[in-house]
């Protein structure tokens, strides 16, 4: 779900927070050392995504932040912001040259250079949240 969070709405809000959990507290983030990537430079994205990219020439930037139940990955479009809500059971992630993060037939593809190796420590904890949701909801016995 892909929803226009220049201008702040109850209803965007309520409809996010129910896709992927309402944001962590400040106890819980200060406790897991952030919920929040750098800002990452976006290489590519699908074809039905390139309407929320720059047209012209410009370095499109995002970033991913951490819910309970999923991701939200804001991309910034001049002067409009835009939220993709993910939950973890519609995440896959590839690490190629970069990160892609693929989801319902959309991805992004973030762009391997210094920002992006800032953020490597916050790609593990997102791992680490994807599997611990997993774990959570493994209906298979093992």
């Amino acid at each position: 779900m892909i929803i226009n969070t220049t201008y702040t709405s109850k209803k965007n809000k309520e409809s996010i927070d129910n896709l992927v959990g309402k944001p962590f507290s400040f106890m819980q983030s200060y406790k897991m050392k952030g919920v929040g990537s750098k800002r990452m430079v976006i290489d590519k994205v699908s074809p039905n995504m390139a309407s929320f990219l720059n047209s012209v020439s410009d370095t499109n930037y995002g970033n991913i932040e951490l819910r309970p139940k999923g991701i939200i990955i804001h991309i910034i479009k001049g002067l409009q912001n835009y939220a993709w809500a993910i939950p973890y059971y519609q995440l896959v992630i590839y690490k190629i040259n970069g990160s892609s993060i693929h989801s319902n037939g959309r991805f992004v593809h973030f762009r391997d250079n210094k920002t992006f190796k800032e953020n490597k420590t916050f790609f593990d904890k997102l791992l680490n949240e994807k599997v611990k949701y997993d774990q959570h909801y493994n209906f298979l016995a093992v």
